[in-house]
């Protein structure tokens, strides 16, 4: 029965809320300044000491309609997911689904090997697998007189 009590904070705990944040606190409310048809995608990337590991969740998309580039040290992931067709006397009570285009671009903290950059999307997950360049080994350089 406690679940559906909302639990109130201290207004002294963050001065720097107002009134009206503090008062709204833990309801979910719709964000009146985005899209409603705005895609956001989650992101994972991780390194291990040969390769960066990049995964995106898109569920629902066709893996012809995401695009990725690599130019120099910048990674972009771009897509589109298509809104399905509605049927005709079908009213909706609630739509959560997300559809539109996205455009993500992530700095990568090593130079990659572009050629060797693997992509494959099974069950809606999208994994990218960049291989690091190796780095250029220091050499010495002789000087003459």
């Amino acid at each position: 029965m406690f679940e559906l009590i909302p639990r109130f904070r201290s207004i002294a705990t963050r001065p720097e809320r107002d009134i009206f944040d503090w008062a709204f606190d833990g309801f979910d409310l719709p964000d009146i300044f985005r899209s409603e048809k705005a895609l956001t995608p989650a992101f994972d990337i991780s390194e291990t000491a040969t390769e960066i590991h990049v995964k995106a969740e898109l569920p629902g998309m066709d893996a012809k309609e995401i695009d990725i580039t690599v130019t120099g040290d910048l990674l972009t992931i771009k897509g589109e997911k298509k809104e399905e067709k509605e049927e005709k006397g079908q009213n909706f009570h609630r739509r959560e689904r997300r559809y539109g285009s996205f455009s993500r671009s992530f700095r990568l903290p090593v130079e990659v090997k572009a050629a060797s950059i693997n992509a494959g999307y099974k069950d809606g997950v999208l994994t990218v697998t960049l291989p690091k360049a190796e780095a250029e080994k220091a050499r010495r350089i002789e000087v003459t007189s």
